[in-house]
C-alpha cells in the first residue's frame, strides 16, 4: 500500500510538472492568449490592460509644447506568472523598477549630466522634444530610440548594450532649455534697458569734454532742423516708406514659400552643381568614408572596373554619397522627407 501511495504521489507530481511546463510553453512561445479548455479563445485578441498608460502615452504624443511634467513608464504591464514560474521550475522575469529605484536612476543620470548633453544617437540638443530615460541611466530622444530599435531589430541600449531595458518619459532637458531661454531673455532685456538709459543720458546731459560738448550741441541743432522739416506737409517720405514696407512683406512671403517647397533642378542647374562639386574636390562618401568614383567620363582603361564600383548619387545641395549609403540613411530616418546628412536641407538626387 505504501509503495502504491508513493507511486501515485510521484505520478501526480510528474503530471503537475508536465502541465506546468506545457502551460509555460503555450503562453510564452505559442500564443499568449491560447487556452486548452477553449481553443477558440486564441483567435480573440484581448484589449490591453494598461489602458491608462496607453492614454497617457497618446496624450504625450499629442502635446508638442512640453508643458506637461508628468513622468510615466512607457513599457506595458508584464504578463502574469505562469504555473511553472510560480513552482520555481522556470526563472521568473525581472521585476519592474519601483519609484524609489527610478529616483536613483534619475539621480545618477543628473550626476552624469546626460540631459545637458546632446542626444547620443542624432547628436542634437533635446530642447522641448520628448525625452526618455532608460533603466541604465542613459537619456535619448524618444523618436531616435524608436528609430534605433526599428533599425537594429532588437531592444538594447545604444550606449551600454543592455538588453530588455525599461523606459520612462522625463522632462529634465525641457526644464533646462526653458531655464536657458529665460536667462537669455533676461540678459537681453537688461542690456536693452541699460542701452536705452545710456542713450537717454547722452541726449539729455551735456558732457564736460569740449569735443563731446561740440558733438552734443551739433546733435541738438540737427534735431531742430529735423523738426522744421517735419512741419513741411510733403507725402513723399510716407509714400516711399509704404513702398519699403510692402517690399519687405513680399520678400518675407517669398522666403516662406521657398522654404516650404523646393523646386526640382533643371539640366543646367545640375551642370552648375556638378561644377561646384569639382571645385570642392571632395571625393569620399561622408557616410562610409570610402572613396567615390570619379565624376569624369570613364576612359578605356577604367571601363572594365566601372561596373564593379558602387553607384554615386549627386544631391541638389552639391554633396556626393554612395547610392547604398544614402538609401540606408533614408531608411533609418523617421522623417517623411529626409534631409541631407551634411547640411540638413531638403534635396533632389541624381545618379551619376
Amino acid at each position: 500500500i505504501r509503495g502504491s501511495n508513493l507511486k501515485s504521489k510521484a505520478n501526480n507530481k510528474l503530471v503537475i510538472t508536465s502541465v506546468a511546463f506545457q502551460d509555460h510553453i503555450t503562453r510564452s512561445l505559442l500564443h499568449p492568449n491560447f487556452s486548452f479548455s477553449d481553443p477558440l479563445l486564441s483567435c480573440k485578441r484581448k484589449a490591453p490592460k494598461n489602458l491608462q498608460a496607453r492614454g497617457v502615452e497618446e496624450k504625450g504624443l499629442q502635446r508638442h509644447d512640453g508643458r506637461d511634467k508628468t513622468e510615466y513608464v512607457l513599457d506595458p504591464a508584464p504578463p502574469p506568472l505562469t504555473l511553472a514560474q510560480k513552482m520555481g521550475l522556470v526563472a521568473s522575469p525581472a521585476e519592474r523598477l519601483t519609484e524609489a529605484e527610478w529616483t536613483q536612476v534619475k539621480v545618477r543620470s543628473i550626476q552624469q549630466g546626460d540631459s545637458a548633453q546632446p542626444c547620443a544617437i542624432c547628436r542634437e540638443e533635446f530642447r522641448l522634444q520628448p525625452q526618455v530615460l532608460l533603466c541604465c541611466s542613459h537619456v535619448f530622444h524618444r523618436a531616435c530610440l524608436r528609430a534605433f530599435e526599428r533599425f537594429s531589430g532588437r531592444k538594447c541600449c545604444p550606449m551600454c548594450r543592455r538588453e530588455q531595458y525599461e523606459t520612462r518619459v522625463i522632462h529634465d532637458a525641457a526644464c533646462l532649455f526653458r531655464h536657458q531661454c529665460a536667462t537669455k531673455i533676461q540678459a537681453y532685456w537688461r542690456g536693452y534697458v541699460a542701452r536705452k538709459w545710456y542713450r537717454h543720458m547722452r541726449k539729455t546731459i551735456c558732457p564736460k569734454d569740449k569735443r563731446l560738448k561740440r558733438k552734443f550741441f551739433e546733435a541738438k541743432l540737427q534735431e531742430l532742423n529735423d523738426s522744421f522739416v517735419r512741419y513741411c506737409h510733403t507725402d513723399t517720405e510716407a509714400f516711399l516708406s509704404d513702398i519699403d514696407r510692402s517690399l519687405s512683406s513680399s520678400r518675407r512671403v517669398f522666403q516662406q514659400l521657398e522654404r516650404k517647397s523646393v523646386s526640382e533642378p533643371q539640366e543646367n542647374d545640375w551642370d552648375r552643381i556638378h561644377s561646384q562639386v569639382i571645385q570642392r574636390g571632395v571625393w569620399d562618401c561622408p557616410i562610409c568614408l570610402t572613396a567615390l568614383c570619379s565624376l569624369n567620363l570613364p576612359t578605356e582603361s577604367n571601363e572594365s572596373n566601372h561596373q564593379q564600383r558602387r553607384r554615386t548619387v549627386l544631391l541638389s545641395c552639391s554633396h556626393l554619397f554612395h547610392q547604398l549609403c544614402l538609401e540606408a540613411f533614408e531608411a533609418f530616418t523617421a522623417d517623411s522627407r529626409p534631409s541631407c546628412p551634411l547640411c540638413r536641407s531638403v534635396y533632389h538626387k541624381k545618379l551619376i
